[in-house]
């Protein structure tokens, strides 16, 4: 059974405070001016340039939401801001809030997009800011790993020789799969921008020699070569729905007979309604691209059925489905 919101939790909801206190902390950097140490307001605010009026304002709320701890005078990082929100860290996950910072502009036109169906931004950030987007990337590298060893891990590979990863940013899930199957090698097809920080990733892993990284637009140059696998992770809710169908046809073109198409992305329930998160993700993508849109497990499967797929399959609930060819 559901549970009713109540009026707190109608409040909880619509209050975005702590969420814009939380962005504007790693925006000014606060977490990092405080490493290691403890400090009082007016140090954090003289080493910042900043107002120690405001600033003690906004650190004694970021006390209340247990990212800072004070003693008397004294502030302190709490373990995960030391861990995860100071730029030195290798955990550093501040970049990935830094796009949300750069979205809230965007977030403030809602009311405007929902009247006219029409998103406030016409590019991506990986397209209008790409040292931003490259740092984005790094950070989703690190987090993916841990679900890349698994996809890799989980996917049958059959006598699986070349993989095509397409729109496959750092090479998380190329990476992976490599390094879980000795006799595989991987083609990465991303913008070539985003690649120069692929290959960096790819020679750390020394995996150079196995995978390939092809430039270009997925929806306008062609996949050079044949596959017996390809993936498709986390790409279809950037452009709408027929884009995505020419994009599964122009896929099945490039398997060998046998070959596979995985889609892996976050996918609604038949009624859109669920899960929660990805309903919310969806009116980010309504308003963060041009054209996206979050879709369901049966989009995914009508597209591969139309493109020639002999056997659809849904991998896992709300998150994989695999077309054969």
């Amino acid at each position: 059974m559901i549970r009713e919101s109540s009026l707190a939790d109608i409040f909880q909801i619509g209050y975005y405070w702590e969420t814009k206190i939380l962005l504007t902390a790693v925006k000014l950097d606060l977490f990092t001016a405080l490493k290691g140490h403890s400090l009082t307001v007016n140090e954090v605010a003289d080493s910042l340039k900043l107002n120690s009026r405001a600033l003690e304002l906004v650190m004694n709320a970021l006390v209340a939401m247990r990212v800072l701890t004070k003693g008397e005078k004294l502030y302190t990082n709490t373990p995960v801001a030391e861990r995860h929100l100071v730029q030195s860290s290798s955990e550093y996950v501040g970049h990935l809030l830094l796009l949300h910072d750069a979205e809230w502009s965007h977030w403030g036109q809602l009311e405007q997009t929902v009247k006219t169906g029409r998103s406030p931004v016409t590019q991506h950030v990986f397209e209008t800011n790409p040292e931003l987007g490259a740092h984005v990337l790094t950070v989703l590298d690190r987090i993916g790993q841990g679900s890349g060893q698994g996809l890799a891990k989980s996917v049958p590979i059959h006598g699986t020789v070349r993989m095509l990863d397409i729109g496959g940013g750092a090479g998380t899930n190329a990476i992976a799969f490599c390094l879980e199957h000795p006799g595989l090698s991987a083609t990465v097809f991303d913008l070539p921008q985003t690649l120069k920080l692929t290959k960096d990733h790819v020679d750390r892993a020394g995996l150079g020699d196995r995978i390939h990284l092809q430039g270009g637009n997925f929806h306008v140059d062609a996949f050079q070569g044949s596959y017996d696998l390809a993936l498709m992770s986390d790409i279809l809710h950037y452009q709408d729905g027929s884009t995505n169908a020419a994009l599964v046809k122009k896929v099945f073109a490039c398997l060998t007979e046998g070959g596979r198409l995985i889609i892996k992305d976050r996918f609604l329930d038949p009624a859109k309604t669920s899960p929660a998160w990805t309903t919310a993700f969806a009116v980010h993508i309504l308003v963060n691209t041009e054209c996206g849109e979050c879709f369901t497990i049966q989009d995914s499967r009508q597209w591969m059925e139309q493109a020639g797929f002999r056997i659809v399959e849904e991998l896992e609930p709300r998150a994989m489905i695999q077309g054969t060819k």
